[in-house]
């Protein structure tokens, strides 16, 4: 056996070992018991090697980027928005890039540019553009530089951006929330490193070893870094507390609003009432996941909802009825199966950052208490919100 492979061999042979060592974490003292939570963490495991895999091999070249989206129904972490398309690609601090396309029409809209971190998503905002200030043709097209250099004279026009990078810059971000999910457009553009025109990427044993590596330890490390992450939450259950609030670290958060997180538990036959009023915002969501920080099936469950889709109170109020059973309530939210994991509210562009309360109480309790809330959904209006759930996120995904 060569040089060359013995480097594959021995590299393929540590991504298996480290991968194997990674689901230790679906084990430990502080993870949920009920089996369908462990077989979740490990499908999270599972599901994320792809994540890892697109990150720190197939579309690690800031030389030659890709714009290629990070979440999906079926890839999540870190409290991925329901309502979200992420899309970004990497980027190198020291080269321009051009990026074109349609901003489509997402209720929410905005690109950040950031710098490499101790988290796994990075740590310090570069710059920023919100869809407002975002510049675009009269047909919607724009056209974005990011580059080291001073803004060029001419960027201030129709359809032209511009955001300066820094040395330390890693990653691009577009995000788009999308509130109506059956009527908003995702966006369609293409990035293009004008540094390094007319050279091809290649792959050799060193730089695949170099991936698999990379791959591996950002599996382990996003998984055990959001699974600790709740576990801070989990100390106050049924609190809602920003991520300023319990962790130090920076982190690329939707600009114009940070998410406000509260951890819940719920056993069978209990239910959670969650009420606020939402303030006048841009854009306003609930998200809700499990232990592992990943969001719950939003194509076949109820399991978010938002400034579009949420029924309000006469007064204006948001009332959220979280239960393991179908109660026929306006907004209600399903643990499927599970019986503790987060759920994140985001007011963003918004007048005012109002925490929400919570009270649990039994399910008897419940239709004692509150029958008004109840009984407002029946069985095949809630198939049709169901349905058009899943159209929603097809139309987004395209598939």
């Amino acid at each position: 056996m060569n040089q060359e492979d013995r480097l594959l061999k021995q590299s393929w042979e540590q991504f298996c070992e480290q991968l194997k060592q990674a689901g230790d974490i679906v084990f430990r003292e502080t993870g949920p018991t009920k089996a369908v939570s462990k077989a979740t963490g490990l499908r999270l495991l599972a599901r994320n090697i792809s994540l890892a895999m697109q990150f720190e091999l197939e579309n690690n070249n800031p030389d030659f980027p890709e714009l290629l989206h990070y979440f999906d129904p079926l890839r999540k972490q870190g409290g991925d928005n329901t309502d979200a398309l992420y899309v970004g690609a990497p980027v190198n601090g020291q080269h321009t890039y051009r990026i074109r396309g349609e901003r489509g029409s997402a209720a929410f809209f905005a690109v950040t540019v950031l710098e490499d971190g101790n988290t796994p998503w990075g740590g310090a905002v570069v710059g920023t553009i919100l869809g407002k200030d975002f510049n675009l043709t009269e047909d919607g097209r724009f056209e974005l530089i990011i580059s080291p250099d001073p803004e060029p004279d001419d960027y201030a026009g129709s359809g032209k951006n511009w955001i300066q990078s820094s040395p330390a810059t890693y990653r691009v971000t577009f995000r788009q929330f999308f509130a109506d999910w059956l009527n908003e457009r995702p966006m369609v553009a293409n990035i293009e490193c004008l540094s390094q025109q007319g050279r091809h990427p290649q792959l050799t044993p060193e730089t695949l070893a170099d991936g698999l590596q990379r791959s591996a330890s950002w599996v382990n490390d996003s998984v055990h870094y959001w699974a600790d992450m709740i576990d801070k939450w989990k100390q106050q259950p049924h609190t809602f507390l920003s991520y300023g609030e319990l962790e130090s670290n920076k982190i690329d958060f939707t600009p114009g609003g940070a998410p406000i997180i509260a951890f819940w538990q719920l056993a069978e036959g209990e239910a959670l009432v969650v009420r606020v009023t939402p303030p006048k915002a841009d854009y306003w969501a609930v998200e809700f996941g499990n232990y592992w920080w990943e969001t719950m099936d939003y194509r076949y469950h109820m399991s978010s909802t938002n400034c579009h889709h949420a029924q309000l109170e006469a007064n204006g109020e948001l009332i959220l009825v979280i239960s393991h059973n179908d109660l026929g309530a306006a907004n209600w939210l399903d643990p499927c199966e599970h019986e503790e994991g987060y759920i994140t509210f985001r007011w963003v562009g918004s007048d005012s950052y109002p925490k929400p309360e919570c009270e649990k109480l039994s399910e008897a309790e419940l239709r004692k208490r509150f029958p008004a809330l109840l009984g407002r959904v029946s069985a095949q209006q809630r198939l049709d919100q169901l349905a058009e759930r899943r159209s929603g996120v097809v139309r987004r995904f395209g598939t």
